[in-house]
């Protein structure tokens, strides 16, 4: 072809979208912005005013460039519209010989066939390099791949928000950005979402099966996000949703594997060697509708809870007829009091390793949890316990309550396994800080205390149904101020007198003496399993 540029050098570096022949003088209606128009100068005009105002046309509308051809050698460009094209910087090329103006239109059409040709075989190449990458290593190096592929910035979080990986590996601060948004429910896309930061486009996928979030990808992009970079962000994308959800079913296998051994241990029965973190444990029992459901998402939650330590891997799960039971690390806040309750002697295990085998309980604690990301995790309780009931109350009929106590060997399960059953309630107990009252309440029964209360309490209850007074709420302030008429009398503004004479009525209602030690011990648990509140104030006033 015969072409050649004679005005406009300084816009040569232009990309031409499409070349595009017409003699409208006024062609813009028809144009979308970045066409060559190729011209045989008839809606030129026949003035310089007219063919300056129409090189200014095109080059308001986005137009690239301007192609005049010429009839013969003799023929030039008209000066006004080379001057103007060099005013405005916008190449005005000259279309000479025999080439023909669909020759051109052909060139420009072959030139974007082979860049897609070209962006198709990079991609792929791309692809390629991130599978590879994917098995060599492993989520991490997809990210580093995908960055460097597409000449952006890539970060990998968690489903709580958590960096898993990052290229750069530095914190950025539009990690910021995509970490607030995963933390809103509100903004937190389903599929691809495009974000903005400081005129950069971000692109934030959603890692997982539908319905379900394992993790997040986000790619930064300073330039324009073409489609073959949403291409490979889709790509990596489903790398890592393939990774996150082999993690997930070879954990949720590991500790179903594991889970006849630890709930025959918990029972009381015989049973092997156990995989478990170094003691002290903190055993946890989680009341549910369908603990055979939750104990997957409990598997799930670990890394979450514990971080990602060999914790996380050797905690203990199984699922009862009404509960799923943990059995975690004792956290910082538990250690110094693990086995309170539950034993003190040292840890029983033999043998330690990942999987299914066997646990050691000598050498040092290689499993500790790290302080990375500690604060979110602290945010949801002190205890690992109180942390993994955090994270299931979010489930669909998950827990809302639980009770824990801690343990140091594995004979002292099944004890610390009823007592954490006995302490559970609406929220998380632990019965190594819990008050000794509180966990004497929850272990009767509530039809035995409502028994035991009604044989003691029962004539005074009678009493003052039928004479309008209140001897049992006298009596259990006296029991409270142990036994002092004095202390007792100013606590509910009445004459110590008159306090006496309420004593020695009660005293003839029940039938024995209150100076009587096993009298009052029983009278105050009576009263204090279920405390009557004063029914007529101006009975004692």
């Amino acid at each position: 072809m015969e072409v050649r540029a004679v005005a406009g050098r300084t816009g040569l570096d232009r990309p031409i979208r499409w070349a595009h022949v017409t003699e409208l003088h006024d062609p813009v209606h028809w144009l979308r912005g970045g066409e060559l128009v190729l011209t045989a100068g008839l809606g030129l005009g026949t003035t310089a005013a007219d063919q300056r105002a129409y090189v200014r046309r095109l080059h308001d509308a986005g137009c690239v460039g301007l192609g005049v051809a010429l009839d013969g050698p003799g023929d030039t460009v008209p000066p006004a519209v080379v001057a103007e094209g060099d005013r405005l910087g916008l190449p005005v090329l000259c279309v000479e010989g025999e080439t023909p103006f669909i020759a051109v239109v052909e060139a420009v059409a072959a030139h974007h066939a082979a860049e897609r040709g070209r962006a198709q075989s990079r991609v792929l190449t791309a692809q390629d390099a991130m599978a590879r990458a994917a098995l060599r290593s492993g989520p991490a190096g997809v990210v580093t791949t995908l960055a460097a592929s597409t000449g952006g910035r890539s970060l990998l979080l968690d489903r709580n928000g958590t960096t898993s990986a990052a290229a750069p590996a530095t914190e950025q601060p539009w990690h910021r950005l995509v970490r607030s948004t995963v933390a809103s429910t509100a903004r937190r896309p389903r599929g691809m979402a495009v974000l903005d930061h400081e005129g950069a486009t971000v692109l934030l996928q959603n890692l997982g099966p539908a319905g379900r979030t394992l993790g997040w990808l986000a790619l930064h992009c300073d330039s324009e996000v073409t489609p073959h970079t949403r291409m490979l962000a889709n790509h990596a994308a489903s790398l890592l949703a393939v990774d996150l959800m082999h993690s997930r079913d070879t954990r949720r296998a590991l500790h179903r594997q594991r889970a006849p051994h630890l709930a025959a241990a918990v029972s009381g029965r015989a049973a092997p060697p156990l995989t478990l973190p170094d003691p002290p444990w903190e055993v946890v029992y989680l009341p549910c509708e369908d603990p055979g459901a939750l104990v997957d998402e409990a598997a799930d939650a670990l890394s979450d809870v514990l971080g990602a330590t060999d914790a996380a891997d050797r905690a203990g799960l199984c699922a009862l007829a009404d509960a799923v039971v943990a059995v975690l690390p004792a956290g910082a806040g538990a250690r110094a009091t693990a086995g309170r309750h539950a034993g003190t002697g040292p840890h029983t295990g033999a043998g330690s390793q990942k999987g299914a085998g066997p646990q050691t309980g000598a050498g040092p604690q290689t499993d500790a949890v790290p302080d990375a990301d500690a604060g979110a995790r602290a945010a949801a309780g002190r205890h690992f316990g109180e942390r993994l009931l955090h994270a299931l109350s979010e489930v669909p009929n998950g827990p809302r309550g639980a009770g824990a106590c801690g343990a140091r060997r594995v004979a002292d399960l099944p004890s610390a396994l009823t007592r954490a059953r006995q302490a559970a309630a609406e929220g998380y107990r632990n019965t190594d800080e819990a008050d000794a009252w509180d966990l004497f309440r929850s272990a009767v029964p509530r039809e035995g205390a409502r028994a035991f209360t009604d044989s003691v309490l029962g004539p005074l209850h009678e009493h003052d149904g039928r004479h309008g007074t209140d001897l049992a709420h006298t009596l259990l302030h006296y029991l409270d101020h142990g036994a002092q008429v004095e202390a007792a009398a100013r606590d509910l503004g009445v004459h110590r007198n008159t306090l006496r004479s309420r004593l020695r009525t009660a005293e003839r209602v029940l039938g024995r003496r209150l100076d009587a030690p096993r009298t009052r011990l029983e009278l105050w648990t009576a009263l204090s399993l279920a405390p009557m509140p004063c029914r007529d104030r101006t009975w004692h006033s």
